[in-house]
């Protein structure tokens, strides 16, 4: 072949890359979106109940009273820790999650429409606890895959995770508004409609391209084609194939993966701040909701509490992505630090606000903080671990996080019931603050900063 037709063929080449990487980038950005519409579904299913808890407990046959709302949502958040992890491990053995997350979506709408049915049918509050187990057993595995299928796309690890926030944050604004407005209605109207919100996510899950598989297809095809150019003989190909496969099986097993992202250096920091900002989040939905509602306070409806949680989701939600790209640019330390902190003050503030337009402020303040520092706590997890074992990575993320959850909803519960609502807000917030302060030089030496903003925060 002549130097002119080596070049020419070189230009081809490089302008069909070009048209695979461009079709590649178009089609994450199409998968982007519909896992960012499915992770919004799921949360506003989720959150619908929230602001009508009070009430809808009674309806399901328990005593009024924060009690059974605290045990409410520790059921299904108990269901979360148990099978978070089973269902991201499940699919990096399988090599495939798409299916997983149409199962755990639909699975969890017939939970929905299974809780609604026992009013009618004569059961009390202990099935409509073991229902909740088991949805939350489903709905976790749709929620937990679906943000480990976004790290899987191209396009920056913090613009994927800034999609899976901003779907998280405007699903629980969503979900509280339109959950107060639909409790007003009847305790059991935002279960039915979280069933039907539920069912949709499902639905569109089953229309995104399962990269996961993708990947691992590629994988077993590359792996061929060495094997064929490499002039091994049959017998010796056949061997190495034994020999690939069996590794494989041990490395992507389902105990493989499991301890292989356990063992992964520096992945408790970020699962350390997953636990205890998810601990703030359930001690807003759950006392939050009571709080804002109680005559002693500020004396809201089931619709003016859901609003006023949506004045923390909305700036959550939209400052996500933005948040999370800045993250890509200057590092993670400085969002996840710093976020964490003013988190942390804002939380307390709103605890010991005198009059409800200053907690109404600061409602608003700690939306813009976790907004900042959530998505550089997910795309830290995905900075540190190998793709085989990101479903398992994420999956322990999600653990610590409804761990969080619910030691939100114990402690937050039982501490206002001990002592009232403004220890139990300097309980929280002060423990904000603190995991900020003692895992900052962890933090630091993870992801000492990018950039002039970043490398002065880091080193500040």
């Amino acid at each position: 072949m002549s130097d002119g037709d080596s070049s020419a063929a070189t230009a081809a080449g490089g302008d069909r890359a070009a048209e695979i990487d461009t079709a590649g980038a178009a089609a994450d950005a199409t998968d982007r979106r519909r896992l960012g519409a499915v992770v919004l579904a799921v949360l506003i299913s989720q959150v619908l109940l929230y602001p009508g808890v009070p009430d809808l407990v009674v309806a399901l046959g328990a005593p009024a009273g924060i009690d059974a709302g605290m045990w409410f949502l520790v059921a299904e958040f108990g269901a979360f820790v148990t099978f978070a992890v089973v269902w991201g491990a499940l699919s990096d053995a399988l090599g495939t999650r798409v299916p997983l997350i149409v199962t755990g979506a639909l699975g969890g709408a017939a939970s929905y429409v299974a809780l609604a049915s026992l009013p009618g049918l004569g059961l009390g509050f202990g099935a409509a606890l073991l229902v909740r187990v088991v949805g939350g057993a489903l709905t976790i595995g749709a929620f937990s895959l679906s943000i480990t299928l976004l790290m899987d796309l191209r396009g920056g690890n913090g613009r994927n995770m800034g999609t899976a926030g901003f779907a998280i944050g405007l699903g629980a604004a969503v979900g509280s508004v339109v959950g107060g407005s639909l409790a007003g209605l009847g305790a059991l109207y935002p279960v039915y409609a979280g069933a039907v919100v539920l069912a949709a996510a499902g639905l569109l899950a089953a229309t995104v391209d399962d990269r996961r598989r993708t990947a691992a297809a590629s994988d077993s095809g590359a792996s061929d084609s060495e094997a064929s150019d490499s002039g091994a003989s049959d017998s010796e190909a056949s061997d190495s194939g034994a020999s690939d496969s069996a590794s494989e099986t041990h490395g992507r097993g389902f105990r493989g993966v499991l301890a292989r992202a356990r063992t992964t250096p520096g992945l408790l920091v970020p699962l350390a701040f997953g636990f205890v900002d998810r601990l703030t989040a359930g001690f807003f939905a759950l006392v939050g909701v009571y709080y804002f509602q109680d005559p002693a306070t500020f004396g809201l409806s089931a619709a003016g509490a859901g609003a006023t949680l949506a004045l923390f989701f909305v700036p959550f939600a939209l400052l996500q992505s933005p948040f999370g790209a800045l993250s890509d640019r200057i590092g993670r330390f400085l969002p996840v630090v710093a976020g964490s902190l003013a988190y942390g003050v804002a939380t307390v503030g709103v605890g010991v606000a005198p009059a409800y337009p200053i907690a109404a402020a600061l409602m608003v303040l700690v939306g813009v903080c976790g907004a900042l520092m959530a998505p550089a706590t997910m795309a830290l997890v995905t900075d540190l671990v190998e793709p085989e074992v990101r479903g398992a990575a994420m999956g322990l993320f999600n653990v610590f996080g409804s761990l969080g959850f619910l030691a939100g909803f114990l402690v937050g519960g039982s501490a206002t019931g001990a002592f009232g609502y403004t220890p139990a807000f300097l309980a929280v917030g002060g423990l904000e603050l603190a995991i900020a302060l003692a895992l900052l030089p962890a933090v630091r030496s993870l992801s000492p900063g990018a950039g002039v903003i970043g490398r002065l925060g880091a080193e500040g």
